[in-house]
């Protein structure tokens, strides 16, 4: 049977004929947002990005507009990145939350609503777009650009007075390690964007030392995701020549499934098992690509607000407090919070602040140095 998301003409991978510019949209339409408090229009948009390479490629996402009487001016742009959804099938944020099946960050999504943001959702390279995946789990470069290209298409909307709006990004997990590589690219990559900051919770800074650590227990099925994301974004290296036969069959099978399916079908198995040594991660080419991946290498030259949960058991909150001493060296300015709490319950109990934090950020001018006047909340 057809999948009639995966095979929707709008998501159809085409050869590009030309180079786009980083942010021009290629496609879009209008669609509903049913399962969404506080959305009012809304599109799906296929725009041009650029790989962790620099090579151009199309990737889709979502736009929503909150549902406000009179807005003052142009709203803020919230670029939400959201947590891993997989590497490949029903999957894609801007597939979900237009009423195509159940997107579990909806109610943080409707948070940003109520403050009268305009949220972008990107999809990510890889995830969505027939024919260009698997997704680049875990490659800093490729959704930083994600995201940032979201951000320029957004401005280019025809439908929305946003061509000087004010943006902030957030995310959690994986979308934490998206908002703050957008953060740490956009002073070269998209140094025209108005970011004013970002929320980041449970990053993941490290992921040669979160896939050690996952390898072989309920979470390993990410470790396999790293494994395909990143040779899927370092193609000009062998990154899958340490695998065997039975390896490459088990990856072409993985990498079409989401993130739901990949936790079951390899829980408590080790990467070991598909490649010819056991810890196919301390492999020097590995170890080149997972060194090139780690975050804190550049200063957010915008405040960054980073949470964690004490009690997570996926990503440790030591990496969290890593992070947060590599940007306090280079002079970010930072605030940090710890919940006692696991992975998923800081999700919950930090997006209140985090939401806060922003609103606090998107009130400031571009320089930093004082308040834009501000702007009537809805309530």
């Amino acid at each position: 049977m057809t999948d009639p998301i995966t095979f929707d003409d709008f998501y159809r991978s085409a050869a590009l004929d030309f180079t786009p510019h980083p942010g021009e949209i290629l496609r879009r339409r209008a669609v509903a947002t049913p399962d969404l408090h506080g959305a009012n229009r809304a599109w799906q948009l296929v725009y041009a990005t650029r790989t962790g390479r620099r090579a151009p490629i199309p990737a889709s996402g979502i736009v929503i507009t909150p549902d406000i009487a009179e807005p003052a001016g142009p709203s803020p742009i919230l670029l939400y990145c959201p947590v891993f959804h997989g590497l490949g099938g029903r999957c894609a944020p801007s597939q979900l939350l237009a009423g195509e099946g159940t997107e579990p960050e909806t109610g943080f999504i409707a948070t940003a609503l109520e403050r009268g943001w305009t949220v972008a959702v990107p999809d990510g390279v890889g995830v969505g777009m027939t024919g260009l995946g698997p997704h680049h789990f875990l490659a800093g470069d490729a959704a930083a650009h994600a995201v940032l290209d979201l951000a320029r298409a957004v401005r280019a909307l025809p439908e929305l007075d946003a061509t000087a709006a004010p943006c902030a990004a957030w995310g959690y997990a994986d979308g934490g390690r998206a908002a703050i590589w957008a953060a740490e690219q956009r002073p070269h990559y998209a140094p025209e964007l108005d970011l004013r900051g970002v929320a980041a919770g449970a990053v993941v800074a490290d992921p040669g030392a979160l896939i050690g650590e996952i390898d072989g227990g309920p979470w390993a099925g990410l470790a396999l995701a790293g494994l395909i994301g990143l040779s899927r974004a370092y193609p000009h290296l062998p990154m899958r020549h340490l695998l065997t036969d039975e390896g490459h069959d088990t990856i072409e099978r993985a990498q079409e499934l989401d993130a739901a399916r990949l936790l079951v079908a390899y829980r408590n198995t080790a990467l070991g098992r598909w490649c010819e040594r056991e810890d196919p991660w301390n492999d020097p080419m590995w170890c080149y690509a997972l060194a090139n991946e780690t975050s804190g290498r550049e200063a957010p030259q915008v405040p960054v607000h980073l949470y964690h949960g004490i009690e997570d058991t996926l990503v440790p909150v030591a990496m969290g407090r890593s992070l947060f001493a590599e940007y306090r060296t280079h002079g970010v300015d930072l605030s940090w919070r710890e919940y006692p709490t696991s992975h998923t319950g800081a999700a919950t109990d930090g997006a209140a602040e985090a939401v806060a934090r922003l609103a606090d950020y998107l009130q400031r001018r571009p320089d930093g140095t004082g308040a834009t006047p501000p702007r009537p909340q809805t309530t």
